[in-house]
Formats: C-alpha cells, sequence, structure tokens
C-alpha cells in the first residue's frame, strides 16, 4: 500500500527481493484504486491471484465495511466482489484463436500431440489431467515461444489445459520469459481457459484445479465479454519494508 507511486526501479527491486511470481502496489485514487503488478523481473498488465490478494488485505484491514472494490490497471477496470465462501474477480474475456503448433513447444514441453491457441497468452490443450501433472518444461526452450509466436512482450506465458477428473478442467502456466517458471495459481490464464472450455463443454458455470505444487481450486463463469473467477486467500505475513 502507498501513499503516491514510488518509482518503477523501486518497485521492481521489491519484486525482485520478495522473489514470488507477483507482487502488487496499490495507491487509493476517489473511490477506487490504482493497482501494478510486478514479477521479479517485468512489470505485467493483468493478474488474478495478486489482485485477489490486494482485495483479502483491504477487505480486512482497510475496506471492512465493502462489499465490492474495484482497481484501475493495465488491464482495465477490475472489480472484486465479496461472496458468501469467496472473493470473486471480474476479468476480461480473452478467447484465444487456433494456431499452427508453434516447433519450440513439442521438445519444450516433451509431447507431440496437443493443440494450440494463441491470446494474450499462448493455450497448449493437452488430453488428460495425467498429462498435465507429469509435464517437466525445458524452461529455456519455451522461452522460444516469444520468438516463434511473434509475441510483444515478454509478460505473456504459456498455459497447459486439459480435462478434470474431479473437475470440469486443469491446467498449469508457465512464463520462464517473465522471470516465472511456473505459477501457482494463475486468474490470468483463466481469461484465456474459461471462454474455451464454456465453448467445448457448453457450460457456463465450471470449476477448475490448477496443478501446480502449491495447488488451486478455482470457480468459473464465463460472461461473455468478462470471466467472473472465484477463490480464497488467506492472510501469509505482516511486516515493514525498508527502503
Amino acid at each position: 500500500m502507498l501513499d503516491e507511486w514510488i518509482e518503477d526501479s523501486v518497485m521492481q527491486s521489491i519484486a525482485a527481493e520478495n522473489n514470488l511470481s507477483e507482487t502488487a502496489f496499490l495507491v487509493k485514487r476517489g473511490e477506487c484504486y490504482d493497482l501494478r503488478w510486478f514479477t521479479p523481473e517485468v512489470e505485467v498488465d493483468l493478474c488474478g491471484h495478486a489482485t485477489m490478494g490486494s482485495a483479502y488485505v483491504l477487505f480486512e484491514f482497510v475496506e471492512k465495511h465493502a462489499q465490492a472494490l474495484r482497481f484501475n490497471t493495465q488491464g482495465g477496470m477490475l472489480t472484486v466482489t465479496q461472496g458468501d465462501d469467496a472473493l470473486w474477480m471480474d476479468f476480461p474475456s480473452r478467447p484465444g484463436g487456433r494456431v499452427t503448433n508453434y516447433p519450440c513447444l513439442y521438445n519444450a514441453l516433451g509431447i507431440n500431440r496437443f493443440e494450440t491457441f494463441r491470446s494474450a497468452d499462448i493455450l497448449v490443450v493437452l488430453d488428460s489431467e495425467d498429462t498435465i501433472r507429469n509435464l517437466s518444461p525445458d524452461f529455456e526452450l519455451l522461452k522460444n515461444a516469444r520468438i516463434e509466436a511473434g509475441m510483444d512482450s515478454d509478460s505473456f506465458g504459456v498455459i497447459v489445459t486439459a480435462p478434470g477428473v474431479d473437475c470440469d478442467f486443469v491446467s498449469r502456466f508457465f512464463a520462464p520469459n517473465a522471470g516465472i517458471s511456473e505459477d501457482p495459481v494463475t486468474g490470468r490464464a483463466h481469461c484465456v481457459l474459461i471462454p474455451y472450455w464454456s465453448k467445448r463443454l457448453g457450460k457456463r458455470s465450471m470449476t477448475a484445479r490448477q496443478l501446480s505444487r502449491r495447488g488451486g481450486l478455482i470457480w468459473c463463469e464465463d460472461a461473455g465479454e468478462r470471466v467472473k473467477i472465484g477463490g480464497k486467500a488467506k492472510l501469509y505475513l505482516q511486516g515493514d519494508i525498508l527502503l
């Protein structure tokens, strides 16, 4: 939480020191908050779990009587609402278009049968949950996807997904160009995943699991040009940063 913005280089240094997927910075502006996110290496234009974490802190410690919060970001205006047992994020839908498989993905992911879609991130659709769970990517090779896909920013990621066993779909998210080998739970990825699986399954409301080491359960709703992403947050740490 900041009173005013500090230098970008300082925020980037804080994010590098934290060495987490994203560090969120907020400044209150009237009835909403300006919100920015930094990985250990770059600033990104959209981030889910750091938005949910920011909203959780505000609901618990700052805006204790609020039912909804609005965030002005590079990815547009985002809203987080308190539900009965979860926080719900209102995010843009980012459906991907089908593309020819990029050659680097075969070796980087160690697979030879998949479908590829491109949005703000690359979506790779595989056959089973076990395939997703057992992937062991070569992250140096995976960096080449940026060149082959002609992506104009290092903040993009590679999403892998498949039908779930005890949920509608599962996924993992890799962003080595942004300094994130694997993200634990990724709201941004579900902006691509939700429209894909909603169309494929013929369902608007779905449940999903992200199969990172930490793991995460995500409630999903396709709302046309927007997606609703539900999840829970917990307090992990309180402290001061000394500059």
